[in-house]
């Protein structure tokens, strides 16, 4: 995985097509990409009736990322993070940017404040070899189970949130993996690739998610 950041991009390459699952804004769903891209915004690029998905393609077009997994984040995006983990073979790689502002508490919205910069937890996680459809997805539930407990570890709180905050309201995470016949079945935490997804994932995001707030606190 190569990483390229020139404000407002940051962008994970891989030489061939991978296969990817997520709830980005403009390939959603499983797909098979080469690129994954951030880009930073700011407040007065986002008016309240603008078409943000339409605005976000043209500006990858633009770009030259027409095909790329896409997020948006208000973060630096030169504040990324970036964990590696190797467990019996299996190496995870964790590219993550994240913000709180907007952060929320599981089961019950608190909702976007006026006037707010959004904040979001965006995160790219690759492992380097193949999965199954159900096993991307399963390596998925372990990255966001982990973002989670890097979450509630930092303790960080918000205005109108009852509790720690737990993610924000607009989180994304991208899970790849290489193609192949042998593909992996299983990806949980009985597995390496689960224990490799957890570790990175969980490593990258207390970093990010302790300089945000050491930030914030200056």
């Amino acid at each position: 995985m190569r990483i390229t950041c020139d404000r407002p991009w940051l962008v994970a390459s891989f030489a061939s097509p991978q296969r990817m699952v997520s709830w980005s804004m403009t390939r959603p769903g499983f797909v098979d990409a080469t690129t994954v891209a951030w880009r930073e915004v700011g407040g007065e690029e986002l008016a309240p009736d603008l078409d943000a998905d339409a605005w976000f393609r043209r500006a990858l077009a633009e770009r030259g990322l027409p095909d790329a997994v896409g997020m948006m984040t208000a973060r630096d995006v030169e504040k990324h993070h970036r964990q590696t983990c190797l467990i019996e073979g299996v190496t995870a790689d964790c590219l993550v940017t994240v913000g709180l502002r907007n952060g929320e508490r599981i089961g019950r919205r608190a909702g976007v404040r006026p006037a707010m910069a959004a904040g979001t937890i965006n995160m790219l996680c690759h492992v380097d070899v193949p999965l199954s459809d159900a096993a991307l997805l399963e390596a998925s539930s372990i990255a966001t189970q982990a973002r989670t407990v890097a979450l509630v570890e930092a303790g960080y709180r918000r205005e109108a949130v009852e509790g720690i905050v737990t993610g924000t309201g607009t989180d994304c995470i991208v899970m790849s993996a290489p193609p192949g016949a042998r593909r992996a079945a299983f990806a949980g935490m009985h597995t390496a690739v689960g224990e490799a997804v957890g570790a990175c994932v969980l490593a990258a995001t207390r970093a990010a998610a302790t300089a945000w707030i050491e930030q914030q606190a200056g």
